[in-house]
């Protein structure tokens, strides 16, 4: 034992002399190569003298970095997380200055943009000496990362401390966002994605799944019910609350936090992560108490559970910030090039990727997922039971570069290597850890509706209503068309293109979620009727439903209740809504269901427009500047995957039991007692409450049953039977979770079936 003590201690002590050594070398080069950076006097000074000076600013600057750093990191976590990657660089330059002027005699000097560079390569040679002493040594990144953990849990109640490996497994769950099922089969079987090949591959590894995503086929809902285990009422990534006169939106704090707050009102359930849960770049929490990057809780405040905390723990290591930052520059330079390149090629279909768009891919493909991926494998050696962080950078290039491009494709590289380091370091925690990867949604290609058509949804609705619109729309067919409906409807010439009485009404508010539109007309109180709507702009239900860029639309009828739209006067009540025919049947199953519940939800548009899809290409037309969409119905966007160990029990068993207890209760209840939904039929996993279902059920098999959390039960506290404070998140009658013990399955009466050629079980 005292041997490997003194082992250890002598490979530090060797590795913080090579990394002095590089630093001082890297000093000497820079001070002859930059003209504005000098370590001797201005009489100039012997070699050893310069670099002994030299070796006195690599040691200064290393204890600075190591002393003062982290604390202006933590000083700094008020600043956005962009503006952070940014001012990486100015804070190492100055900590180099205040180094060279700690050397004596005043020999060290350099003009403050030479010291930023100076800086970089200094932190970007330590970084690379460091790595390469322990390249081969897996310990020592580990009792790196165990420091941090270390720091991280101080002040845990010592009964939450992760068990040893033979006690109960954790689980980590991975969100590759956009990630559509085909997708990842096409990446894996490619090479692009080794890890998750291999696991596919592995009889023993992991089982794969498609699942079926909700009308809304988008981050909100899906990590909602994911994580809280209900989207009821969010009808898209935005809509528009009448009774209140807001815009909800799914990526701006207040919406999220608001749509958090509804869920646990219904669910009366914290989330899936109460039990010291961990919750990384989501928009939601899940219940978790530690938090980093999490949307709604942004300006939660407390010590440990700011979303922002995780910033600290990564860029306290000036490393990782100056490693970070670099990877963040080089990140922006290759959406540049690759935006260039397609413009050069004249790449179709294609949309603007100028502004601060390079900025915004870089975050979410280098800093974003460099932070997450560090705080879950602190969470890792810190033991957490439940683990959730969602990957967002496929997503963010798929949007702009199609969910098929080669850009695509790279960052799916890129994330298979974050999985294998997760992996890799989930066998050396001292908890046993179970990986479970799975995505919110898939994206469907396809060229933007603007692009085809010449003008927007916004112009389109304007111009069936009888009001201007721009004059680059004005000129299109589509709005010319539209324009003869509304003459021909009104019996009269509209004088300018504009009915004076429609002019006078309130402007109709037309928001985009992908290639799914929502139409609300604020001034009418409630959801309109499709009577209303006519009496108001008689021409315009008949223009979007006949567009050749939309699929169907959903409107309520005072005579009929609610109704699907489509081309050729296709008219369907809701209840005899089909998936074989019909506007819905292009596609494909568990359309129907999914625009009947939708139907239902308080805040459903006026009018829900779904645009047109191609079966046979897999295209749609996202109403927004996206060649890679989602929100609707139409193709891989509705088809995200589930990839579990096989220890685990079959989603689709869970199901089935729910089914049948389902059945059970609804035969035994007395009459005018409600009893849960049944599980939608048609096979396989529908909608991402059902999700939710199956991951609660996975971790209530390893960790026992879930037990009443009180306010602090929020945030991953004991077990003790007080509900949430008024006006807290999740605050409700009976907002604790129930204690409820778990009993095994029977076995499947199916066999276990083999993976096909892509590694898909049936």
């Amino acid at each position: 034992m005292a041997d490997g003590k003194w082992r250890r201690a002598g490979a530090t002590l060797i590795r913080v002399i090579a990394v002095w050594a590089a630093s001082a070398l890297t000093l000497l080069a820079l001070a002859g190569i930059l003209p504005d950076f000098q370590l001797q006097s201005d009489d100039g000074d012997t070699i050893t003298r310069t670099a002994f000076t030299a070796a006195w600013g690599a040691g200064a600057f290393g204890l600075l970095s190591a002393l003062v750093w982290p604390v202006l990191v933590r000083a700094l976590l008020i600043v956005p997380a962009l503006v952070l990657g940014a001012l990486v660089f100015f804070l190492n330059g100055s900590l180099l200055l205040i180094a060279l002027r700690l050397i004596p005699d005043g020999r060290g000097d350099a003009a403050p943009e030479t010291a930023v560079v100076v800086a970089a390569v200094m932190s970007a040679v330590a970084s690379a000496t460091s790595t390469a002493f322990a390249v081969r040594d897996d310990d020592a990144y580990r009792r790196r990362l165990s420091r941090l953990a270390y720091r991280r849990r101080r002040g845990r109640p010592a009964d939450q401390g992760g068990p040893g490996r033979e006690g109960p497994p954790g689980t980590v769950f991975i969100q590759l966002d956009g990630v559509g099922h085909d997708a990842l089969v096409a990446a894996a079987a490619a090479g692009l994605m080794p890890t998750v090949a291999g696991w596919l591959a592995d009889s023993s590894g992991h089982r794969l799944t498609p699942w079926r995503t909700d009308w809304s086929s988008q981050t909100g809902a899906s990590q909602l019910a994911i994580l809280h285990g209900s989207n009821h009422d969010v009808p898209a990534f935005r809509w528009y609350e009448k009774e209140t006169r807001t815009v909800m939106v799914s990526s701006r704090p207040a919406s999220a936090l608001e749509m958090q707050r509804r869920a646990i009102e219904r669910t009366r359930d914290g989330g899936l992560l109460t039990i010291d849960g961990a919750s990384r770049g989501n928009l939601f929490s899940g219940g978790a108490g530690q938090l980093a990057l999490v949307l709604s809780m942004a300006a939660r405040r407390g010590k440990g559970s700011r979303s922002r905390a995780g910033y600290f723990a990564y860029f306290s290591d000036p490393a990782n910030a100056t490693r970070t930052a670099l990877s963040f520059v080089a990140e922006v330079v290759r959406e540049i090039g690759q935006s260039t390149r397609a413009r050069a090629r004249k790449v179709t279909p294609r949309v603007k990727r100028g502004g601060l768009y390079p900025f915004i891919r870089a975050f979410a493909t280098v800093v974003e997922r460099d932070v997450v991926v560090a705080a879950v494998l602190g969470d890792l050696f810190a033991g957490r039971t439940a683990v959730y962080a969602d990957l967002v950078a496929y997503d963010e290039v798929a949007h702009h570069s199609g969910p098929h491009s080669r850009d695509a494709e790279k960052v799916l590289e890129r994330l298979d290597r974050s999985l294998a380091l997760i992996a890799k370091i989930a066998d050396r925690t001292p908890r046993a850890y179970r990986i479970v990867l799975l995505s919110d949604h898939g994206q469907s290609p396809g060229e933007t509706f603007a692009g085809k058509y010449g003008l927007t949804l916004k112009d389109l609705v304007r111009a069936g209503s009888g009001l201007p619109v721009p004059r680059r729309a004005q000129r299109t067919r589509s709005a010319s068309e539209a324009r003869d409906a509304v003459r021909i409807a009104l019996h009269r010439p509209v004088e300018g293109g504009v009915d004076e009485q429609a002019a006078k009404l309130s402007d109709p508010i037309v928001l985009a979620s992908g290639n799914l539109g929502l139409i609300s007309f604020p001034d009418i109180g409630g959801r309109a009727s499709r009577e209303q709507i006519d009496r108001r702009h008689p021409a315009l239900l008949s223009t979007l439903a006949n567009h050749p860029g939309i699929g169907f639309l959903l409107v309520r009828s005072e005579e009929h209740g609610s109704v699907v739209l489509g081309p050729g006067g296709a008219e369907v009540p809701i209840a005899e809504l089909s998936d074989q025919e019909g506007p819905l049947a292009v596609f494909g199953a568990g359309a129907a269901d999914a625009v009947r519940r939708t139907d239902t939800f308080p805040h459903v548009a006026d009018i829900m427009v779904n645009s047109m899809y191609d079966p046979g290409t897999g295209t749609v037309h996202a109403f927004e500047e996206q060649i890679g969409s989602h929100g609707g119905l139409g193709g891989e966007q509705s088809r995200p995957f589930l990839l579990w160990p096989r220890g685990l029990t079959d989603p689709l068993d869970i199901m089935a039991a729910e089914s049948a207890e389902s059945a059970e209760s609804a035969e035994s209840a007395e009459p005018g007692e409600s009893v849960s939904a049944p599980v939608p039929p048609g096979g396989g996993l529908v909608g991402a409450e059902a999700v939710h279902r199956v991951l609660t059920r996975w971790l209530q098999e390893s960790s026992g049953p879930q037990v009443p959390l009180r306010a602090e039960g929020f945030a991953g506290a004991g077990p003790v039977d007080e509900p949430f404070p008024p006006g807290a998140p999740g605050a409700g009658p009976t907002a604790a979770r129930t204690a409820r013990a778990i009993e095994p399955l029977p076995p499947p009466n199916r066999q276990d079936p083999a993976p096909d050629a892509t590694g898909t079980t049936a």
